[in-house]
């Protein structure tokens, strides 16, 4: 299976019109891939607080429209990162999208863990409430986005619904640079999965972000990483190893606390 992680710059001197166009190129530029990944909150910056409101748009709003026929223009399965999605009650929330090769929308997932303690996102945008995977043809997606990475449960939560590759789109700042790489590594080491985890170039709102998105796998060995600038990160894996891995070392069926265990196979 082969994955294109597009970690793209987000600065002020691009306006969103620019950036969606330029991201909807490069979705198209990855024809032959079978995922395509982009970062979380690439339309304004994760840490523009002040541009949420300005630019949040409806579920089916004019990224929506933009990333729909880049995914069925390219053929493949696209992560689209996440946008400030306004609902109808008009709440805030940090919304992933998640389309087919035909371009229909396979699922959205809006962010549990919100940053900023008390402040930022953590007051102006709602908390999700849903797990989400989404099933591809070759392996299972589990969401989850940036802060999220944090909490392991969720994570759990998510390999108990079948997840087997777990998508972190993020925009996550350089001077914590050392926790992505470590978080993303330790969530595939303990659920036995492959991460994605998609950051942005850059700087926005003062900002400096991290880059250095990544590719793990259920070893924990990384297959990929890129840089701090922008990069199209392409990787080849084989979702296959996630079983095998599992049946090599079956930790997960030795779990005692938390989530229930996963049921053992009839024998």
């Amino acid at each position: 299976m082969r994955a294109s992680l597009l970690q793209m710059r987000v600065d002020g001197s691009e306006s969103v019109e620019r950036r969606r166009a330029r991201a909807s190129a490069l979705v198209r530029e990855q024809a032959g891939a079978d995922l395509v990944v982009l970062p979380e909150l690439w339309t304004t910056g994760a840490f523009a607080f002040d541009d949420f409101d300005a630019w949040a748009e409806p579920l089916k709003g004019p990224t929506h429209e933009a990333m729909s026929e880049a995914a069925r223009d390219a053929g493949v399965w696209l992560h689209a990162g996440s946008i400030p999605e306004r609902a109808d009650d008009g709440t805030l929330f940090n919304t992933s999208l998640v389309y087919a090769p035909s371009g229909d929308l396979a699922a959205a997932y809006r962010k549990i863990h919100r940053f900023g303690f008390d402040k930022g996102e953590a007051v102006l945008m709602g908390a999700g409430g849903d797990l989400v995977t989404v099933e591809l043809p070759e392996t299972t997606l589990g969401l989850a986005t940036c802060y999220d990475l944090r909490f392991p449960e969720l994570f759990r939560g998510l390999v108990d619904a079948g997840a087997q590759t777990l998508v972190v789109p993020a925009g996550w700042p350089e001077r914590r640079r050392a926790h992505w790489t470590l978080l993303a590594r330790a969530r595939a080491v303990e659920n036995q999965c492959f991460v994605l985890a998609c950051g942005t170039a850059g700087t926005h709102a003062g900002v400096p972000q991290a880059g250095h998105s990544i590719v793990v796998d259920p070893w924990g060995e990384v297959l990929a990483e890129a840089g701090a600038e922008e990069e199209v990160l392409a990787v080849e894996f084989d979702p296959a190893r996630v079983a095998a891995t599992r049946e090599q070392f079956p930790a997960l069926k030795d779990r005692l606390l938390g989530l229930p265990k996963p049921p053992r196979p009839a024998a």
